[in-house]
């Protein structure tokens, strides 16, 4: 959820403040970051930075900043999402201030300047942070495109400029994938390409936010004489948002859904939501022909680009199972991988960016622990020392030592529940006729394979107060429960394993604790 607190001469700044929405559970509910720890800590920011306007970098500072009253620094793009936010919750948004990428601010003993790097939504920047004799330089998200579609470009001056840089918070998202990403301007010529040879209406689901990948879509359909329709509440006030600041000056005029049934087939493009999925977004009421405008039938296509989120097998290939059924054509990462491209560094562009900085010390941040390892593994073949890789809830200290971790918190899951953040439940959701004694948190990291289920990276055990438990004899069941267990999406699995943890845990435990289940979903390795 990408929220970072930065400390020094005992004040601090928060970089980011994202959520996740729980797949493994009911309903689907989002997630937001534990303010209990900086909180017992005494840690309030003085401001709170974005680095751009993805949700798992924005979503939950509506939910948040009650808690901290501070001013939130965003560039525009990022900044007028936010002020919807606002809106919506009934928060006053004169407390978001508009920067612009490139300029430089300083909140207390913090100096920070605004650095564009391409990544798959307008205006994502690095940080540069000063403070005291430290420079820190966090990356956020981003790319080295140099055909982004939508912003400008890198340049590689403004980075070198900062050569020698104390400590990089890098991305790890593709960290173990060789060479150099693809290009949005790869993907927009792969976009007409196949937008050519579709006869039908065409449906292209992409994420809102891609900005660029809008952008795309309109220069396809200009190409093959396709007129654009939009569905989905994110995708509306994602153009609305982006169009008003100039990114989708070649977007043509939009055709409302309500008219599409009056346009020829073949003149029809609708850019929509839905490509993880989702049971509520646009695409999934088509394949399920509720959709109230417009029925999707043989000799219509339907083009995925975009990436599925590891958790989200299932469902997009429940999805495409739908759309098959109806005589639907479709285009995806499989057989068409020039559809999609990351908005993350792959290893070359990792390389390059660290040439150019020249930092002495990395602290690699998002992805899993695999994507981790293979950043440090990469600085160091650099030179540049990278000793941990951090867990949510760590306490870390840089100083002219280097990076050390000071302690750990565990960090219980906070829920958004009838528009109140409250904690996770135990296992159970009651403790009323249990006494529990201590808290057990278990983070299990899975992925999907063909037979089940499967633990990936490490095990995240924090057991707090409660009696002990041998980690090893518990690894090996849990495994074993995932191949066994029979379940199509992250909710069905939590659901299969809580009376199996409960049980287990009670037969093994002197006195059952209060237990926290949290089922991510995880990438597995690539092969080789």
């Amino acid at each position: 959820m990408n929220l970072t607190l930065y400390g020094y001469a005992s004040e601090w700044i928060a970089v980011d403040c994202g959520m996740m929405i729980r797949q493994d559970l009911p309903d689907a509910p989002l997630q937001v970051p534990n303010l209990e720890t900086p909180r017992r800590l005494g840690i309030t920011p003085r401001a709170l930075f974005i680095t751009h306007g993805h949700e798992d970098h924005i979503g939950a500072a509506a939910w948040l900043w009650p808690h901290w009253q501070c001013p939130i620094y965003a560039t525009p793009l990022a900044a007028g999402l936010l002020r919807l936010k606002f809106a919506e919750h009934g928060l006053a948004a004169d407390v978001i201030r508009v920067i612009e990428p490139g300029e430089a601010l300083a909140a207390g003993p913090f100096t920070l300047r605004y650095l564009p790097l391409p990544h798959s939504i307008p205006e994502s920047c690095a940080l540069l942070i000063a403070a005291g004799r430290y420079r820190t330089l966090h990356t956020g998200d981003w790319k080295l495109d140099p055909e982004p579609l939508a912003g400008p470009t890198f340049d590689p001056e403004r980075f070198r400029a900062l050569a020698p840089v104390d400590l990089v918070v890098g991305d790890s998202t593709n960290a173990p994938v060789a060479g150099h990403s693809a290009s949005e301007g790869d993907v927009a010529r792969a976009l007409a390409e196949t937008l050519g040879e579709c006869r039908g209406r065409v449906v292209v689901s992409c994420f809102a936010s891609n900005v660029a990948r809008i952008v795309a879509v309109a220069r396809a359909a200009q190409k093959t004489g396709r007129r654009i329709s939009l569905m989905g509440r994110s995708m509306e006030r994602m153009v609305g948002v982006a169009r008003g600041l100039g990114y989708l000056e070649e977007l043509p005029p939009l055709v409302p859904v309500h008219d599409l049934g009056y346009l020829p087939p073949e003149e029809v493009v609708v850019i929509a939501t839905g490509s993880q999925g989702e049971p509520r977004a646009a695409l999934t009421r088509l394949a399920q022909g509720r959709h109230p405008h417009l029925a999707l039938a043989a000799g219509d296509s339907v083009i995925f680009s975009a990436k599925a989120i590891p958790g989200n097998e299932r469902p997009i290939e429940r999805l495409k199972t739908r759309l098959g059924q109806l005589g639907v054509t479709l285009f995806d990462e499989f057989s068409r991988p020039s559809l999609h491209a990351t908005g993350h560094p792959a290893r070359d562009e990792l390389t390059t960016l660290y040439r150019w900085v020249r930092p002495r010390h990395l602290l690699p941040v998002h992805g899993e622990a695999l994507h981790q390892r293979a950043h440090r593994e990469l600085a160091e073949g650099l030179g540049i020392s990278a000793p941990l890789s951090p867990l949510n809830g760590d306490m870390l200290r840089f100083d002219t030592e280097g990076l050390h971790r000071e302690a750990r918190s565990p960090q219980p899951p906070c829920i958004v529940s009838q528009n109140a953040v409250v904690a996770h439940p135990g296992l159970d959701g009651s403790t009323a006729r249990h006494p529990r004694r201590g808290s057990l948190y278990l983070a299990l990291p899975v992925t999907a394979t063909d037979t089940g289920w499967a633990r990936i990276g490490r095990l995240m055990l924090e057991n707090t107060g409660a009696s002990s438990l041998d980690e090893d004899s518990f690894s090996d069941w849990l495994d074993e429960q995932l191949y066994a267990i029979a379940a199509d999406t992250l909710a069905e699995l939590r659901q299969a394993l809580r009376p199996r943890l409960l049980a287990w845990l009670g037969e093994r435990m002197q006195h059952l604790p209060e237990i926290h289940l949290q089922i991510m979903a995880a990438e597995a390795p690539s092969p080789g």
